[in-house]
């Protein structure tokens, strides 16, 4: 199979069937605006950070010539508005309750956040005065958990008495961590039927098609577990692959494994600028899409993620419910 290493973005939105469309019809549009008539998009993760906070910030680091400067809601809604994306759910950048409360803070003006997954330790004397605290934002929609997190909580009652709140409060838990947190994340999933997970930036990396089914096919079974797309983009001898028929193996495996109501979006951005810009990212999924139903594409680009995360509708995302 031949890679496809470079595609101008004009060249790669008029090969798809739905931009194609809006270009005839009105040959006045621009590649990137075609696009958002293609595919309207909820960005299901994204980080903001500022090394400009007085407080200063523990990631990234100051040696990252990508990723240390400003990523705030204004430059993703720069950066995107022209590629269909019409809101965004923010997943903690930096541990800690100041952290937590300046992206709500943010939000309220900023109405491209649809919603926020955070970071707090359950088990932790602090965790119900904060949970109760951020609870009172519509944007605050849940946690984010890492791997050695889940292994030293699980098991442990003030833990997952904490986890408890969370699904009783109709919130999400994203996990991240990779193939070797699989088996913990099914156990949480079992223990709280109630509570939605999210298994963050799929599919792991170097996965090939037997270790992904082997991996994720019984956690994936679980109707309360969601797949999210955000690590799709490859690199190989240094250029960023392009070609969907590269992408096709695992994301066909994901889609039989997940089916088509439990996959969303997500683009890792700005961390993502390491692989591709922001429009090369999309550009894989929207293209691997292509000639599916337009039920599958809006399921996974952005219908999914209001059943993931319950996320209030908002700025430019309120119009998806009119459609």
């Amino acid at each position: 199979m031949g890679l496809n290493f470079h595609m101008t973005r004009r060249k790669f939105l008029r090969t798809g069937a739905l931009a194609a469309g809006a270009l005839a019809a009105c040959p006045e549009l621009n590649a990137d605006e075609a696009q958002s008539t293609a595919n309207p998009v909820i960005d299901t993760h994204i980080h903001l950070y500022d090394p400009a906070r007085p407080e200063g910030i523990p990631w990234p680091p100051k040696d990252d010539a990508v990723l240390y400067s400003s990523h705030l809601p204004a430059d993703f809604e720069a950066l995107t508005g022209k590629l269909g994306v019409m809101g965004a759910v923010v997943v903690e950048a930096n541990a800690g309750p100041a952290d937590n409360q300046w992206v709500l803070d943010l939000a309220k003006e900023n109405p491209i956040v649809v919603g926020y997954i955070g970071r707090l330790t359950p088990g932790t004397p602090e965790f119900p005065a904060h949970l109760d605290s951020y609870s009172g934002s519509p944007v605050f929609r849940g946690l984010r958990l890492s791997q050695p997190m889940l292994v030293q909580g699980l098991g442990q009652s003030a833990f997952e008495n904490d986890l408890r709140q969370l699904e009783e409060r109709k919130f999400t838990l994203d996990v991240v961590g990779g193939e070797a947190m699989l088996p913990d994340v099914l156990r949480l999933a079992k223990i709280f039927p109630g509570l939605r997970v999210v298994i963050d930036h799929l599919p792991f990396q170097e996965w090939d098609t037997n270790a992904m089914r082997t991996a994720l096919s019984e956690v994936a079974r679980l109707s309360n577990v969601f797949g999210k797309i955000s690590h799709v983009g490859r690199r190989v001898d240094g250029r960023f692959v392009s070609d969907p028929a590269y992408y096709r193996p695992r994301l066909d495996l994901l889609w039989e494994l997940f089916g088509d109501d439990r996959l969303i979006y997500g683009s890792n951005w700005p961390v993502s600028d390491f692989i591709a810009p922001y429009a090369d990212i999309l550009g894989i999924m929207t293209e691997y899409l292509r000639g599916r139903d337009r039920v599958v594409s809006e399921k996974y680009f952005w219908r999914n993620s209001m059943a993931a995360y319950s996320w209030q509708p908002r700025g430019r995302a309120v119009g998806l419910l009119k459609e």
